[in-house]
């Protein structure tokens, strides 16, 4: 029986025709980042305090600078053991700009005063970037707000992994990829027209879903459109480009500084990406999954001719493909046997951990007192090594000990972070990259781990259901880290590390997969083979196609 795999092998596993595919759906992945990432500086919380305008008119009139005005005016509050001007209280007078000369007002001492919270709304101090929590005043109780920006378009992600994962796997990958451009292209737009934060939510929600919806379908359609040595290169490169999405948009943030603007250009390229309907051509492998043999042999000529190679008549009349995912895989056998539920349980807490952590040390870069723009350069550009690592060391030390490393790296790493004074600010940005960059390897990592990890009739679905906790963490990281730092800046580092310590504990229980093939059924999930027991067939050993197991004393082939 020859296999779509088999054919691939023919047309050529990674020809011209998927390089071009490739190369037109790693921008997907690079919008994707931009929308991911955003919220750091759309939602940018500028220093800020409460509006007085007898204050601000007695600036004007003696010329005050705007330290001095906030110094005599505002009230001292404790701020993670240190006293600062208040952001969100002032003092309960009625000051009048008239009746006060300008030396009067400079030996002005309210220290005695009682406080209030603003009652005039607050005034910014901010250079020139307009973000949406000073136009909508998102500040002090209506903080947690900001923290709704990216929870809703994670619990976009979230719906979005389902729906249009049915939808690829019911319709196609290419239709589904054309009807989740068309929603975030729509949602996008009306993000940065619509005048009320409300509906800005709501929008961001429906974005969210489209956003994963595409970038989903897309790693789909690249996986099964190149050869079996292919796809794990394939996949890295693939999320690596979103760390090139996020150096990126630092420039476009730098360039334009306007929150709404800066959503207009993020959302412009989905209108590129509808062309691709007519440019990136259905799955082969779906097509004949669905029994649409015809067109998936047009398809697959169509790449044969485009990397130059031709197909042997009698591969095209014997073309099948591998059946489908059991109709009878549920959730119950996610848990139902011992090593399954293991499993099934340590990589949902690492989706979660790689996602509260990444997610957290992204946005922690638009709260701390830094250059915005720099700090943010330089802890993506730290991001492009964790794939050449990834690559590097998986075929040569495994998976497991690579994996469990880089949980403990981000994890010391944002302990260490929150010990380190801000008066050694090198030392401080140093090890908080080398954190950013272990937590994007174990994010990187437990994808094409966790496929290996389950047996073929259950894969897919597993892979669905453990990543849905990758969006819950997204759901719950703002929350963290927002709310926690007004208590101490650096506690929300010290959960991150707990959580990501206890993540790479959880992996070294994990059985090693390298050497090993994939699963096919839950026996060899619940006995698994063991490496020693893999022997080469006679004159295949560098490509082992079948191998030979001691089972009691007896060979068994495999």
């Amino acid at each position: 029986m020859v296999r779509f795999d088999d054919i691939l092998v023919e047309v050529g596993p990674f020809g011209r025709a998927q390089k071009r595919i490739f190369f037109l759906l790693c921008l997907v992945s690079l919008s994707m980042a931009w929308i991911y990432v955003g919220i750091v500086f759309q939602g940018f919380t500028p220093p800020h305090w409460c509006r007085q305008p007898a204050v601000q008119e007695q600036r004007q009139a003696c010329g005050w600078t705007l330290q001095d005005s906030v110094k005599m005016s505002v009230p001292l509050v404790n701020v993670s053991g240190e006293l600062q001007p208040s952001s969100c209280l002032q003092y309960d007078v009625e000051l009048n700009q008239s009746a006060l000369s300008c030396e009067q007002s400079q030996d002005l001492d309210l220290r005695g005063a009682s406080l209030t919270h603003c009652k005039n709304g607050w005034e910014y101090n901010y250079e020139g970037r307009k973000s949406f929590v000073t136009e909508f005043d998102l500040v002090c109780s209506d903080g947690w707000m900001v923290d709704m920006y990216q929870s809703t378009l994670n619990g976009g992600f979230l719906i979005g992994s389902f729906v249009f994962g049915y939808i690829a796997d019911r319709f196609g990958r290419r239709l589904c990829f054309l009807l989740c451009n068309i929603v975030s292209m729509i949602c996008g737009i009306a993000i940065a027209l619509v005048p009320n934060f409300l509906t800005v939510l709501v929008l961001r929600a429906v974005l969210g879903l489209g956003c994963k919806g595409s970038w989903m379908t897309c790693y789909v359609l690249l996986t099964e459109m190149v050869g079996l040595e292919y796809r794990r290169l394939v996949g890295i490169l693939y999320q690596m480009v979103i760390s090139g999405g996020i150096v990126a948009m630092v420039l476009l943030a730098y360039y334009i500084p306007d929150w709404r603007w800066l959503q207009v250009v993020c959302s412009a390229p989905n209108l590129l990406f509808l062309s691709y309907y007519w440019f990136v051509p259905e799955s082969p492998r779906w097509l004949l999954s669905q029994n649409k043999t015809s067109e998936a042999l047009k398809i697959t000529k169509k790449i044969a001719e485009e990397n130059k190679q031709n197909l042997s008549v009698k591969n095209i009349e014997a073309l099948t493909d591998e059946p489908g995912d059991s109709p009878s895989a549920s959730l119950l056998d996610l848990f139902r046997t011992p090593n399954m539920r293991k499993h099934t349980f340590i990589l949902m807490f690492n989706w979660f951990c790689s996602a509260l952590v990444y997610q957290g040390l992204i946005m922690r870069v638009g709260i701390t007192e830094g250059n915005v723009y720099i700090d943010f350069l330089i802890s993506g550009l730290v991001e492009f090594p964790a794939a050449f690592l990834i690559l590097f060391t998986i075929e040569r030390i495994g998976r497991r000990l690579p994996f469990a490393a880089a949980n403990f790296v981000a994890g010391a790493s944002c302990f260490i972070t929150a010990c380190i004074p801000d008066s050694v600010s090198w030392l401080k940005t140093t090890v908080a990259c080398i954190g950013r960059l272990g937590i994007t390897m174990a994010f990187e990592m437990v994808v094409f781990v966790n496929s290996e990890l389950y047996p073929t009739y259950v894969r897919n679905f597993g892979v669905s259901v453990c990543s849905s906790l990758c969006d819950v963490g997204g759901i719950l990281s703002p929350f963290i880290l927002y709310r926690l730092n007004a208590v101490w800046l650096e506690l929300p580092l010290i959960i991150f590390g707990a959580i990501a310590v206890i993540a790479g504990g959880l992996v070294l229980f994990l059985p090693e997969t390298k050497g090993i093939p994939l699963p096919e059924t839950i026996d060899d999930i619940e006995f698994p083979k063991k490496p020693a027991d893999l022997h080469c067939l006679p004159g295949q050993n560098k490509q082992p196609q079948a191998y030979i197991r001691t089972c009691k004393g007896k060979s068994c082939y495999l």
